[in-house]
């Protein structure tokens, strides 16, 4: 068996947003983190994640956008995910209604302001609820708005549109086969622990770790508490699928 770690990123976030993750499942496995350029669909992202990994064998872990890009990969290669990890994300379709046309409209309205300030100054407007209140003074914080920084209007367009248009992936959770680890800050305002508790009720046999005094950039916010928690979920697939080798 071949095996990759590969760990997706959310909206407006690069590798920055799992360093710390990165290194303790380093120990487990190579890590793959992609770059969505230009992609407009959360099925163009996860083939490209497909196309670029080539283990046999994926422990894949989203992170907001990438928690759905996550559910996408299984959808379409759900023989190649020996384990799964969604991390302060969301699997439901956009509703159809005004709470549907009044995201559009604010996730649109984010993108004229990137257009005519700059993604600095968009992030400096959006991202206060992301993480818990207590770490608008940290460098966490600043770590977060020079992350939007670094992507470009263009590629905040492209996302926008993947999200607005994501699938419904309700039944990618009721057949999942593989382990599955849900996580979620405890004051997440963006994909609430609700959110995950829904997940966990629909999911069979999905374990669910609540981050203390953590937002929605628990990756970030509590680096040491969502490693563990990872690292946990790869070391228990490496040792069920040994032993399974084994005969034991």
């Amino acid at each position: 068996m071949s095996l990759q770690v590969v760990l997706l990123p959310g909206l407006l976030c690069d590798a920055a947003v799992w360093t710390e993750q990165r290194k303790a499942l380093e120990t487990i496995a190579d890590c793959y983190i992609p770059d969505y350029g230009m992609c407009d669909s959360i099925g163009g992202m996860a083939d490209l994640v497909l196309n670029a990994v080539h283990a046999s064998t994926l422990l894949v872990a989203g992170h907001s956008m990438g928690g759905r890009v996550a559910l996408e990969v299984v959808r379409r290669a759900p023989e190649r995910v020996g384990a799964l990890a969604l991390l302060d994300t969301g699997y439901q379709a956009r509703d159809p209604g005004d709470a549907g046309a009044k995201e559009q409209a604010g996730r649109f309205g984010l993108l004229d302001m990137a257009r005519a300030q700059g993604m600095r100054a968009m992030g400096e407007a959006w991202a206060p609820g992301m993480v818990h209140p207590d770490r608008l003074d940290s460098d966490v914080y600043q770590s977060i708005l020079s992350m939007i920084e670094r992507s470009s209007p263009a590629q905040f367009e492209a996302q926008i549109r993947a999200l607005l248009d994501r699938p419904d992936a309700t039944p990618v959770l009721e057949n999942l086969q593989c382990p599955t680890v849900l996580v979620c800050g405890r004051e997440d305002r963006w994909s609430p622990l609700a959110r995950h508790e829904d997940m966990q009720r629909v999911i069979p046999q999905a374990t669910l770790h609540v981050i203390e005094a953590s937002g929605h950039m628990s990756t970030m916010e509590r680096p040491e508490a969502v490693s563990k928690v990872l690292l946990e979920w790869a070391q228990a697939f490496v040792t069920t699928h040994s032993k399974a080798e084994s005969g034991e």
